[in-house]
């Protein structure tokens, strides 16, 4: 094959993955005008309110992981023309994902007391514990729009997800914004109110996105008519099997973050709150990658269902090298603007001389976090292939090996070393095996098909 046959498809793989880019990025604006608005506070609200969403995202990663097996079962049966299994995949899948979400609230309000023990500074603590009960509820919200988003993605219209999220987004700024400053007859809550805000945004994101799918003709039918059966058994089985290895992947992924936040946090409070900057500097150019991931699964998906095994692997390699190609580009703009970027999140005016600490090791994380822009893309869009292919225990296996047997252990000494630079030499390390043997995984399993198919 040329370098045309991967091209091509660039543009198809654009048209899926920017509707969830843009969902994502308006996730992560939220997450950034939080921040802002509590980095104003002081950088101490600023490492609260780092530990505290890093603490409630180390559950919620195993959600989100999980409810992924969702978008491929929903391609695979697209395939197969299948639409009443479509409606079943719907309705089972927001059954599994409420029933799981109550599990994660009481997983989440369980891992408070261990805080204590990692070392975190006594007056975050105090901080970051009440927002992490308010939360640490909205989780449930988060697993059924979970459900809904997943099917779309699944069917590819991946721009109602983007629609209801914009909406929820600009209500969850205005509504923190009111309750962290203490606007007009409203109290002064400060890191609370930033709390508040995102439990009640969760919880309306369900009717605005139930909203929107009833509104579009494509899945209209869906929402407005239940299946023959709401709880297909086989349908549970299928979910469960793939729902929790990625969901464990996802941890093990998304959990090597939570554990730079507390590694971080034994450095003290200025470093985590440097640290907090970079990851999420990180998670905005993340996004893009987190878009073009669902494309490799809605692709890879829809061939494994209709038996397109000629095609499967030169459509997910086009979206390997597009997500490289875009990687390459933030890397480098990361390094050019690193001693501008971290005072988005700081004031010289409230923070002093801390906010110019925080703001100088910012900036030299910025380097590492520009490096890893490469492999985060690569192993991100082969997460989201292999994933299309059904195939997770593998990955997940091989996602444990790179982030707690290498990653981790290359942070934890690091941070002895160079301090907070030391941990995101870990995050390199660990980004980088994933990405090596991931893309090891892909190439044996197509080449495995072809021969066995073709």
């Amino acid at each position: 094959m040329n370098w045309k046959d991967y091209t091509r498809e660039f543009k198809t793989n654009w048209q899926l993955a920017w509707p969830v880019m843009v969902a994502y990025l308006g996730q992560v604006l939220v997450g950034l005008a939080d921040n802002i608005m509590v980095g104003k506070l002081g950088p101490r609200a600023l490492a609260a309110i780092s530990l505290a969403n890093s603490t409630i995202f180390f559950v919620m990663s195993f959600g989100i992981g999980f409810s992924a097996a969702i978008t491929p079962l929903v391609s695979e049966a697209l395939g197969l023309n299948d639409k009443e299994r479509i409606h079943r995949i719907l309705y089972t899948g927001l059954l599994v994902n409420g029933l799981l979400g109550l599990f994660m609230i009481a997983a989440i309000w369980a891992m408070i007391p261990f805080l204590e023990w990692t070392g975190q500074p006594p007056e975050v603590l105090a901080v970051a514990v009440p927002y992490i009960k308010i939360v640490g509820v909205s989780v449930l919200f988060v697993m059924l729009f979970q459900a809904m988003k997943q099917f779309a993605d699944g069917l590819g219209y991946t721009k109602i997800s983007m629609h209801a999220t914009i909406v929820v987004n600009i209500v969850n700024v205005l509504i923190s914004y009111v309750l962290i400053y203490g606007v007009w007859i409203f109290p002064r809550l400060e890191v609370l109110g930033a709390g508040l805000g995102t439990m009640i945004a969760r919880f309306l994101i369900l009717f605005v996105f139930w909203y929107f799918l009833s509104r579009d003709p494509r899945t209209r039918h869906y929402v407005t008519h239940l299946p023959g059966r709401i709880w297909d058994p086989a349908i549970v089985r299928k979910i469960l099997s793939l729902g929790f290895p990625s969901g464990f992947q996802s941890v093990f992924e998304m959990g090597i973050f939570t554990a730079t936040v507390w590694l971080a946090g034994t450095l003290g409070a200025l470093p985590q709150a440097a640290n907090q900057i970079a990851l999420q500097m990180a998670s905005m150019t993340f996004m893009v990658f987190v878009g073009l991931g669902v494309a490799a699964t809605v692709r890879t998906g829809y061939r494994l269902g209709a038996k397109d095994y000629a095609n499967l692997r030169r459509v997910a390699m086009s979206v390997f090298l597009q997500a490289v190609l875009i990687g390459a580009f933030f890397a480098v703009l990361y390094m050019a603007l690193r001693h501008y970027l971290p005072w988005i999140y700081l004031s010289r005016k409230h923070g002093g001389l801390d906010s110019e600490q925080v703001a100088q090791m910012a900036s030299g994380l910025l380097i590492i976090a520009g490096l890893f822009q490469i492999f985060d893309s690569l192993q991100v869009t082969l997460q989201g292939a292999l994933r299309g292919m059904q195939d997770v225990k593998i990955p997940a296996v091989i996602t444990f090996t790179a982030y707690w047997l290498i990653g981790f252990p290359v942070a934890w000494f690091g941070s002895r070393i160079w301090g907070v630079y030391g941990i995101w030499f870990g995050l390199l390390a660990g980004l980088g095996t994933a990405a090596v043997l991931l893309f090891i995984r892909f190439h044996y399993l197509t080449r495995r098909w072809e021969k066995k198919y073709l």
